[in-house]
């Protein structure tokens, strides 16, 4: 199937990791440009490399996402080499686990800061260019605990969930103009995060991490984890002319992991 998004340009972020890298192959594999962005130097170059010997045309930004101040620049530079980003893929790391309550204040801050004001403001640097072309996707990545709240992931569940209600009503202001705006959340998806997360659980119950895994595996009715390329080939769906009616909802790739309607 051809998605129709050929020579458009995205800007993933988070593209040194499992799922972002994921996703920027899927994107480059439609001959779209893409942009990657990390704060991984290192993750960053390895998938640029990758990418660039496949025949994709990429450039990449070191970007810690918390330096709200810095993204205007680093935008720039990315339209400069790129042209116009056309899609926009909000993909950031996650906060460490924690219990919701007793949290410092400090920390919801610079968390809130991080996952939900950067998202939202690298949004409204690109959206003008998009409303005035009539044509941009701007799909976020959040997590399972959106719509069940995960053990121990009580910063993500909260922050993460604030960033479902904005995109659904940023999906109602800019859709006259052609621009759809989704979330996509990951259930069990084989990459870094979650080996770290089943570790960290492993920790807390005193099993090992392969225990951990199995339970997990036994909750998912497709008996697996989710293989990273899975989530991508969603995402690059979502981005393309063939999702051009889906705005303002909340897509599952969790193996039927999540159990609520």
């Amino acid at each position: 199937m051809d998605l129709g998004i050929a020579g458009r340009t995205a800007l993933v972020f988070g593209a040194g990791g499992g799922l972002g890298g994921a996703i920027a192959t899927a994107l480059a594999g439609e001959n779209v440009r893409v942009a990657l962005a990390d704060i991984n130097g290192d993750a960053l170059a390895a998938v640029e490399d990758r990418l660039r010997n496949a025949g994709a045309q990429t450039c990449s930004v070191r970007w810690d996402l918390a330096d709200v101040a810095g993204a205007p620049e680093r935008l720039a530079q990315i339209e400069s080499a790129l042209g116009p980003v056309d899609i926009l893929v909000n993909n950031t790391g996650g906060p460490p686990p924690s219990p919701v309550a007793g949290q410092p204040g400090e920390t919801w801050q610079a968390q809130f800061r991080a996952m939900v004001l950067s998202v939202i403001g690298v949004t409204d640097l690109v959206l003008p260019g998009m409303t005035e072309r009539g044509w941009g996707r701007v799909i976020t990545s959040t997590s399972s605990g959106v719509i069940s709240p995960i053990p121990n992931l009580g910063l993500s569940n909260t922050l993460r969930s604030a960033l479902v209600g904005w995109s659904k009503t940023l999906a109602s202001e800019v859709g006259r103009f052609g621009v759809t705006s989704n979330i996509v959340l990951p259930g069990r998806i084989g990459t870094d995060r979650i080996r770290f997360l089943d570790e960290k659980r492993a920790e807390r119950e005193g099993l090992t991490a392969d225990e951990v895994m199995r339970q997990s595996v036994a909750s998912i009715p497709l008996g697996r984890y989710g293989h990273p390329h899975e989530y991508g080939d969603v995402v690059a769906f979502l981005a393309s002319e063939r999702a051009s009616y889906l705005t303002g909802s909340v897509f599952r790739v969790d193996g039927g992991y999540i159990s609520s309607v």
